[in-house]
C-alpha cells in the first residue's frame, strides 16, 4: 500500500488502553480483585466501537486485537466507527447473577471516564448479553443523572435496543455465506454445513442456513460436537441447547465428535464461530471445506491463511464475515440518539444491503490486486482508515 512511515505507525498502536483493578463483594462475603481492560484503537473515523467479553482467558494482548479488529471491520462495511474493545478476566459460568451484576456496575463506573455515545459505545460479545448491556446502560446513566440509551448497543428493545440486533452477526454470516454460494456458483440446496460454536451466533448462523435449504450435519460448542450426514433437525437442536446448555446428548445426532475432528469434515461451508486460533498450521492441510467464513475473531492463525489459501479453500475473512453485529449496532446507535425506531424488516434489510454492497467490494479489490479475501478486505479497510487521517491531519 506504501503507506507513510508515520500513518503506518499511527494505526500501528491503540490510541488508548485502561487496566483496571477493581474489587467485587461476592456472596459469600469475601472481597474478590478482577482486573478488566478497555482499549481504543483508532477514532480516525468516527466514536469508537466494540465488545465486552467476560471470560478467564481475556489478555491486554487479546483485547488490543480484537480493538484493532474492530477498526478494520467497521472500515470495510464503511460504518462510521473506529475499533475498541474490552473484557474481564472472570468466569461467568461460576459466578451468579448478583456477582456478574455487581462486576458490571463496578467495571462500567471505572470505564465511564472513557466511554459516552460520542466516544466509544460498548456491545456484548463471548459471554456477555443484553442483560449486562442494560446494567451497563442504567449505571452510566445514574453516573450521568439522565438516561443515555445510546451509550451501549445490544441492549433489550425495552431499553432502546433495536430489533433485530440479537441475531444480527448470525444473519450478517449467513448472507456472506450466499453470496460466496453464488460467487462459486454453488446450488445452496443440500450444501453441507459444520458450525463450530453453537451459542447465539452460531446457533442463528445454523437456523438460517438451514432455512435456505442447506444442511446442517455438524455442530458443537465447549463440551464437544455433534454429527449426522444426514443433516440435524437445527429447530429442535436449538431447544435440546437451551434446555439442557449442550448439543450434547441431542437425539437427532448420529454420533459425537470433538472440536478438532469436527473442524476437519467433509463440507461446503465451515464456519468457525467459538473463539480465536482454532485452525493452525498443524490441522489446516486437514480442512476438507470450499468455503471457511470466520464468524468468531481470529479463528484461523496466520500459518493456517497461508496453507489454506495453498489449497483453494475460499475463506471470507472475520472483519467481513461477521461485521453484522457491528452494522446493527451502528443502526441501534443512531435509533437511540434520535429516538426514532425501525420495524425488524427495516433492520434487515438495511442490513443486508450493507453486507452485499460490502462482499462485493471486497471481491472487487481481490480480484483487482490478484489477491484472497482477507488481504482484499484489508487493502479497503486500511485505505479508508488511512485516509481519513491523512484529510484530518495531526493535532496539533
Amino acid at each position: 500500500m506504501k503507506l507513510k512511515k508515520g500513518i503506518y505507525e499511527f494505526i500501528k498502536w491503540p490510541q488508548r488502553e485502561l487496566t483496571i483493578h477493581f474489587p467485587i463483594k461476592m456472596d459469600n462475603g469475601d472481597i474478590k480483585i478482577f482486573t478488566g481492560f478497555r482499549v481504543q484503537h483508532n477514532s480516525a473515523r468516527g466514536p469508537c466501537k466494540g465488545g465486552i467479553r467476560y471470560h478467564p482467558h481475556v489478555t491486554l494482548d487479546e483485547v488490543r486485537a480484537l480493538a484493532t479488529w474492530m477498526t478494520w471491520k467497521c472500515a470495510v462495511v464503511n460504518i462510521p466507527f473506529g475499533g475498541a474493545k474490552g473484557g474481564i478476566i472472570c468466569n461467568p459460568k461460576e459466578m451468579s447473577i448478583n456477582e456478574i451484576e455487581k462486576l458490571t456496575r463496578r467495571f462500567t463506573t471505572e470505564i465511564s471516564i472513557i466511554i459516552g455515545p460520542e466516544k466509544d459505545i460498548p456491545a456484548p460479545d463471548v459471554y456477555t448479553n443484553p442483560q449486562i448491556m442494560a446494567w451497563m446502560m442504567d449505571t452510566y446513566s445514574m453516573i450521568k443523572g439522565y438516561s443515555v440509551p445510546a451509550v451501549v448497543t445490544g441492549k433489550p428493545t425495552c431499553c432502546g435496543g433495536s430489533l433485530g440486533r440479537l441475531e444480527a452477526t448470525g444473519r450478517g454470516c449467513m448472507i456472506i455465506v450466499r453470496e460466496a454460494l453464488k460467487y462459486l456458483k454453488i446450488q445452496q440446496k443440500d450444501v453441507k454445513v459444520v458450525v463450530q460454536g453453537f451459542g447465539n451466533v452460531g446457533s442463528i448462523i445454523a437456523k438460517l442456513l438451514n432455512d435456505q435449504g442447506c444442511k446442517v450435519i455438524a455442530v458443537s460448542d465447549s463440551k464437544g460436537g455433534i454429527f449426522n450426514p444426514d443433516g440435524l433437525d437445527v429447530g429442535k437442536l436449538i431447544g435440546h441447547k437451551n434446555k439442557t446448555n449442550t448439543v450434547l446428548g441431542f437425539s437427532g445426532a448420529k454420533k459425537e465428535i470433538s472440536n478438532e475432528d469436527l473442524l476437519e469434515l467433509e463440507c461446503d461451508v465451515l464456519i468457525p464461530s467459538a473463539l480465536e486460533n482454532q485452525i493452525t498450521k498443524v490441522n489446516a492441510h486437514k480442512v476438507k471445506a470450499k468455503i471457511l467464513a470466520e464468524a468468531a475473531n481470529g479463528p484461523v492463525t496466520y500459518d493456517a491463511d497461508r496453507v489454506l489459501d495453498k489449497n483453494g479453500v475460499f475463506l471470507v475473512p472475520d472483519i467481513l464475515a461477521n461485521a453484522g453485529g457491528v452494522t446493527v449496532s451502528y443502526f441501534e446507535w443512531v435509533q437511540s440518539l434520535q429516538e426514532f425506531f425501525w420495524s425488524e424488516d427495516e433492520v434487515n434489510s438495511n442490513l443486508e444491503k450493507i453486507m452485499i454492497n460490502s462482499f462485493q467490494d471486497v471481491i472487487n479489490k481481490a480480484k483487482e490486486e490478484k489477491t484472497n479475501m482477507r488481504i482484499g478486505a484489508y487493502l479497503i479497510a486500511v485505505s479508508k482508515v488511512a485516509d481519513a487521517i491523512m484529510q484530518r491531519g495531526i493535532f496539533p
